[in-house]
Order: C-alpha cells, then structure tokens, then sequence
C-alpha cells in the first residue's frame, strides 16, 4: 500500500518531496483510502433508492380491519344512544317457552263451493240486457240479464189458450149440472161436458207446468212482451265470472254469470299419512297469506278426505275461514298451520326480527360491543312469531324492533368495503 501511495505520489507530483505522504502513520493512509472507496461506491448510478416506511397509527396498524372503528370486533356493528334511540331498537332476551304444536300446510284459497252458482237461462235465448257487471256486489233475487226467447213466447201463448178453453170447458160443465139436475139432458151429454172440461183442466197444468220448468211465471201481454225473461242471482253474493254479451245468443249449458258468497272460504291442503294422527275435525286453525305479512286469519278444520291420494300419498283435507271483509280471495296461495292440541318449549321471535341478508335469514343480536349479525335457522310460525330452531342461544338479546335499520347499515358497510 505504501509503494502504491509513493508511486502514485510520484507520477502526479514529480519534483515534489514525497516524504510528507510517507511519514503519514498507517492508519491514517487505511482510513482515508477505506472512505475513498465507500463515498464511490455510494455515488454509484445503478445503486437503488432506499425504499420509505410510513409510520403507523392506531388507527391503521398492519393486518387492521379498516371498518373496525365502526363495527367493532369480529364484525359488531356499534352505534350510539342518540342512533339506538332514532333507529328504534329494542331488543329482546331469548328464552324457550311453550308453544303450541300444529301442523303446517301449504294450501290454495277456494271459493265455498256450497255457495257458489253458475247462473244460466232454462231456454235459449238473445241477451237484451245486462244489468250486473263483474266484481259487483248482489243481493238474492236480483236481476243479472234480460232475455229474448221464442220458445218462452210460445209457452206463454200455449197458457192463454189452455186458460181461454178451461174457461169455456167449466161454463159448459156447469151448466150441463144443472140441465142434469133438472132432468132436461140425457146422462151422456152431461159426461161429455165433464170430459171436456177435465181435458181443459189438463192442458191448463200441462201449460202451467211447462213455464214453471222455464223458470217464468205467466204474465199478461199488456205488461209487456211475453218472451222476455230475467236470470237473476240465487243468493246474497259477488259476481266472480261474467260471461254474458248483449246481442249473444245464451245457451242453457253457458254460464253467463258465476255468484258466489265470499263471506266464508276453503283453505284447501293435502295432509300426509304421518300427520293424519295429529289433527282432528274442529281443530282451530291459523291462516297466513303473504299479501298480508304479520297478519292471521282463524279458522277451524272442517273436513278430511276418507281416501289417501295414490299417487301423491297425501289425504285432501279443508279449513273453513271467515272473510267478512273479502280481504282473502280465491286462488291465493296460503299457509294453514292446524293445532294439534298438544304444546312443546321452544324459542321465538316476532317475525321481523329475522330478515334475510344474501338469501340467509338472520337476526342481530346485542353483544358487549355492539350488535352482532347472526344467522339462524327459522322453523314454523306461530301467530306473529317464528320458532328458532338453532343460531341463538336462550339468554341472548336479540333485537326485535329497529332489525331493518341494522339490516340497512350492514348492506352499506359491506358495499364500502367491496370499493
């Protein structure tokens, strides 16, 4: 190192002493050389920047849950007093109790069928007039439709003249009695006015007969044409189908108006073998529609069929429901849930407290820190409550009202957190 620090001492500053250099201790010339050789190669272009580390907080540690702030631990949602008290939130603590066993069936809401007609002419007839129109309310006896009929027209004149020759026949008859009582007419004359007049009499019925069986009453020309009729409804109902267009002609095997009584209605259902030992006729019975949520119509099982269905190996079987204010209507799908008469312990909840989130029904239950979002397995309903069958555990708070609030404010967290 010395002979290199001499000759280079030399080439550089010939004519120059070199001895300052050389008398330098050894240390000194290995220091200065060393850092040398480091600031070259710091100075270096390819040599890489060093990379910054950003100071951490509490509020962003490595690994940190960036909505812990609001939701808590393992996914607890927190809120306020003030946002408990606007959200509506209360809460309830789970605790099993008796509830009544029942089976639960899907069913399909029917019309009465012991109150329901199809309303048509006896005869053929042209439709005059129509007076009721569909989803009208109408009293027994009232006209639906007026109608033309020849063949009602020709009954009508085939009465009249039974009843022109009845009276003819008896003016005869009796004065052949009189004849007879006073020995004036022979014994055959006197038969033969009889005869004629049981002949008048006859025809008179057969006449009668035949507008009763059109379901028409004789009337006079003078109040009107005699080939005019009325169809009109059998009992107090609404008018479910209506069928019947002026100018048409009505057939006796076309309905023109459907009346049925919707004051009370089928809950028709199928009841399977292994339900069959569980209910009996008169079991009160709950009905629930989804047109109507939280909502029960009561109603007792009315009949059960005495055959099982071969191919389905269900038993048909009927819940009979007051409707006094026609909120149910036919053909709506409903669920009956018939009492058995026995209970059993189990945990509900109102039905909105368990709402569904992606398809999973759950329920927010009240933690240390916070609600927490829980998924739970509902079972049947039971009035305005849902059975729990697993999901929360008895001794849990559970929230009852305010859920749909909560529900809103995990959807929203959970879209922050996908952006």
């Amino acid at each position: 190192m010395k002979a290199l620090l001499t000759n280079t001492y030399n080439k550089n500053f010939s004519g120059v002493n070199p001895m300052p250099i050389l008398s330098l201790p050894r240390a000194a010339g290995l220091a200065f050389l060393a850092s040398a050789f480091l600031l070259g190669a710091c100075n270096r272009p390819d040599s890489p920047p060093a990379e910054a580390k950003p100071a951490t907080s509490a509020q962003e540690k490595p690994g940190a849950d960036k909505t812990t702030d609001e939701h808590g631990e393992a996914g607890q949602m927190k809120l306020s007093a003030e946002e408990i008290e606007t959200a509506g939130i209360r809460v309830e603590v789970l605790k099993a109790q008796p509830v009544a066993d029942q089976v639960v069936l899907t069913a399909t809401i029917r019309a009465n069928q012991d109150r329901i007609a199809h309303v048509a002419p006896r005869v053929p007839a042209r439709i005059d007039q129509v007076y009721a129109n569909l989803g009208d309310d109408v009293k027994a006896g009232q006209p639906l439709a007026r109608l033309d009929s020849i063949e009602l027209g020709e009954a009508h004149s085939a009465y009249r003249q039974a009843q022109s020759q009845l009276t003819l026949a008896k003016a005869d008859f009796e004065r052949a009695q009189k004849l007879k009582a006073d020995e004036i007419i022979p014994e055959k004359d006197y038969l033969r006015a009889r005869s004629e007049y049981e002949k008048a009499r006859a025809s008179q019925r057969a006449a009668e007969d035949r507008l009763q069986l059109l379901d028409a009453e004789h009337r006079d020309s003078e109040q009107g044409p005699t080939s005019l009729f009325s169809v009109k409804a059998p009992f107090a109902g609404t008018v479910i189908e209506k069928a019947a267009v002026l100018g048409e002609l009505a057939q006796p095997d076309k309905s023109l108006f459907t009346v049925a009584d919707l004051s009370t209605l089928w809950i028709e259902a199928n009841l399977f073998e292994k339900d069959l030992g569980r209910v009996r006729l008169g079991a009160p019975a709950t009905v629930a529609v989804s047109a109507y949520p939280g909502e029960a119509f009561q109603g007792r099982l009315t009949y059960i069929s005495s055959t099982v269905d071969k191919e389905t190996r269900a038993v048909p079987a009927r819940v009979e429901v007051p409707n006094p204010d026609r909120r149910l209507k036919p053909e709506m799908f409903a669920t009956a849930a018939i009492a058995t008469g026995t209970a059993t312990q189990a945990m509900t909840l109102p039905q909105v407290a368990v709402l569904l989130v992606n398809g999973q029904a759950m329920a927010f239950v009240q933690e240390a820190g916070g609600f927490e979002p829980r998924a739970v397995e509902p079972g049947d309903k039971v009035g305005d409550r849902v059975v729990i069958k697993n999901g929360i555990q008895a001794g849990e708070a559970v929230v009852v009202a305010g859920a749909y609030a909560l529900k809103a404010r995990l959807l929203k967290s959970k879209i922050g957190d996908e952006h």
